[in-house]
């Protein structure tokens, strides 16, 4: 294990898992929730992250980075604040209604851009697959997923197959917390 990934473990510990009843995004119920960005929006956590989400951009080839706003928004950044020679871009949820009217935000994505798609926490993938259609729609190649976090809900199978590449999640909730009630 890396420094990065053991100093990210330890803020996503501290910061990131909270314990008790919460509705998920799915509309499922779970007894544990873990708000990823409590703790990669902080200096440490940010700075870990960046580390390992660039040195994954780097193996696979990667010239972008990104996924659907607001998920993959830290972690997109954090690859560039730790110097990945890549562009960063966000999914919008809905098609901007004015202006350029883009679907994919920040520097222009061209046809020969390698994208590595990015999320915070995974559960049943729905907002990673909504980035993964978006990113295929717009006619770019896709070289990996990376997730900060997979709850082992099932999702992590799914991406991979949609994205037609490797899915990696930096952590899985086994990871944080071994002794969860629904393990």
């Amino acid at each position: 294990m890396s420094d990065a990934h053991t100093r990210l473990a330890g803020e996503l510990r501290s910061h990131a898992l909270v314990v008790g009843r919460v509705t998920l995004s799915s509309g499922r119920e779970a007894e544990y929730y873990v708000d990823a960005k409590r703790a990669i929006l902080r200096p440490a956590g940010f700075a870990a992250l960046g580390e390992l989400v660039a040195a994954e951009a780097g193996r696979l080839g990667a010239t972008a980075v990104g996924g659907l706003t607001m998920g993959a928004d830290p972690v997109a950044c954090s690859a560039l604040a730790a110097g990945a020679d890549v562009k960063a871009f966000f999914v919008r949820k809905e098609r901007k209604e004015h202006g350029l009217q883009r679907w994919i935000e920040g520097p222009p994505l061209d046809p020969g851009d390698r994208c590595l798609i990015v999320e915070d926490v995974v559960t049943t993938g729905g907002s990673t697959l909504k980035a993964i259609e978006r990113v295929r729609e717009e006619g770019l190649e896709i070289v990996g997923v990376v997730s900060v976090l997979d709850r082992l809900a099932g999702g992590g199978q799914a991406i991979e197959e949609a994205a037609g590449a490797h899915y990696a999640a930096l952590f899985t909730i086994d990871d944080l917390y071994p002794d969860r009630p629904d393990r």
